[in-house]
């Protein structure tokens, strides 16, 4: 039995899209090749990094880009970034950021769980807006900037901005600061890829493992070449001699004084395979028959939703992503009426994760009695297996009651 097989367990049917919890997504045989080419010789990093640059650059049109351990060390590279910029005294202190500009405006809706990402790099959050509603003005984000504030940040994914991203760069490069943008779940729709840079961002961070179906520990950061190499300086080992260190022609052209020691980025270095798997479903990321691939998305979802009709308690719809939506993705929803189905939608949930293939769907509104399905994540049959778990899990229910 090989080590996969050894580690696997029960098999998944993976209803929550491209989740990290259930592992992201499935590679393509020429992401998988890549990978084991790559595991097969040796190379300096700092060179696959530079190679990855130049293809980052030319999908997204940024100036440069680097392969990270994901979009939420993409996040915390960017504010490291922003604040030590090309001090390699700054970058050795990091987090400490005594006497370094730290603070990163943010609209207070736009905060998340991921901010963490930012402030583990040392940088402190300044909120701006009310609450959670739609007002936060134009005013209030220039008044949010003073002479600590090292860079603003943007979530690409609100559903009702009141602050559009190209203002809120416009006031941000009006006072010569860069634009954090977190795109992390963007994609799609794949324009995002540039348009984002397009805007005018300073620093985009995306997911490696989502929509562009990379290895799941990857992600990317695209941007200015400046902050970029701040990045890298921050996240490659620098265990180096100076008078021997590949980039020893930075201090030659005084852009820095000297190599700094390992940076807040070295927990999260990548290696070799992901740098390569990365590249490769980038460049079949352009390719892709996005169309096919949605109107696929739109079958599996319309076979759970006919297949669980009739069923007592259960009433299935499928919502398409509204304009602006991101990501861009359709869903299967599935109000669950207790009384009628014999469990609620929470029960649903964990009897599902019971079974033997596990199905794991969207958790997010079970509190409000909805199950979601989403079907990027979903192998041929996967679908008519959910419907078929489901119908049993409630007949069974109904004949014990």
């Amino acid at each position: 039995m090989t080590v996969a097989l050894q580690l696997r367990g029960r098999r998944l049917i993976n209803g929550r899209g491209n989740s990290t919890k259930t592992g992201g997504c499935v590679l393509a045989p020429e992401v998988v090749a890549a990978m084991a080419e790559a595991a097969t010789y040796f190379a300096r990093i700092e060179d696959l990094q530079d190679a990855a640059s130049a293809v980052i650059a030319r999908v997204t049109g940024a100036e440069a880009g680097y392969v990270t351990a994901g979009a939420a060390a993409s996040l915390a590279m960017a504010a490291a970034a922003v604040i030590a910029r090309l001090d390699p005294a700054a970058m050795n202190r990091l987090p400490d950021t005594t006497g370094l500009p730290n603070e990163i405006v943010m609209i207070r809706r736009h905060r998340n769980d991921y901010d963490h990402s930012l402030r583990m790099a040392g940088a402190a959050i300044v909120e701006v807006g009310f609450g959670h509603y739609e007002w936060t003005f134009e005013y209030e984000i220039e008044a949010a900037i003073g002479p600590r504030t090292a860079a603003l940040f943007y979530l690409a994914h609100d559903p009702v901005p009141s602050v559009p991203l190209d203002a809120f760069i416009r006031i941000a490069h009006a006072r010569g600061l860069p634009v954090i943008v977190d795109a992390s779940v963007a994609l799609p729709p794949a324009s995002n890829l540039h348009s984002i840079i397009g805007a005018g961002a300073d620093l985009v961070a995306f997911s490696g493992g989502k929509h562009i179906e990379g290895p799941q520990a990857s992600g990317i950061l695209a941007g200015r070449r400046d902050l970029i190499l701040s990045a890298a300086l921050q996240h490659q080992d620098q265990d180096v001699y100076p008078e021997t260190w590949p980039r020893r022609t930075l201090v030659e052209q005084g852009l820095i004084p000297g190599p700094p020691h390992h940076g807040i980025g070295r927990p999260m270095k990548v290696g070799k395979e992901e740098i390569a798997g990365l590249v490769a479903a980038l460049e079949r990321y352009v390719e892709r028959d996005f169309a096919a691939e949605y109107s696929g998305w739109l079958r599996d979802l319309d076979t759970i939703v006919s297949g669980l009709d009739g069923v007592p308690g259960l009433t299935a719809q499928r919502v398409d992503p509204a304009p602006g939506e991101l990501p861009a993705v359709p869903i299967a929803l599935v109000t669950v009426d207790p009384s009628a189905a014999g469990l609620s939608a929470v029960e649903l949930i964990n009897a599902l994760a019971d079974l033997d293939p596990i199905i794991v769907p969207v958790e997010g509104r079970a509190s409000q009695g909805i199950v979601g399905f989403l079907s990027q994540g979903l192998l041929p049959g996967n679908a008519e297996e959910i419907v078929a778990a489901i119908r049993t899990l409630v007949r069974d229910r109904i004949t014990v009651g």
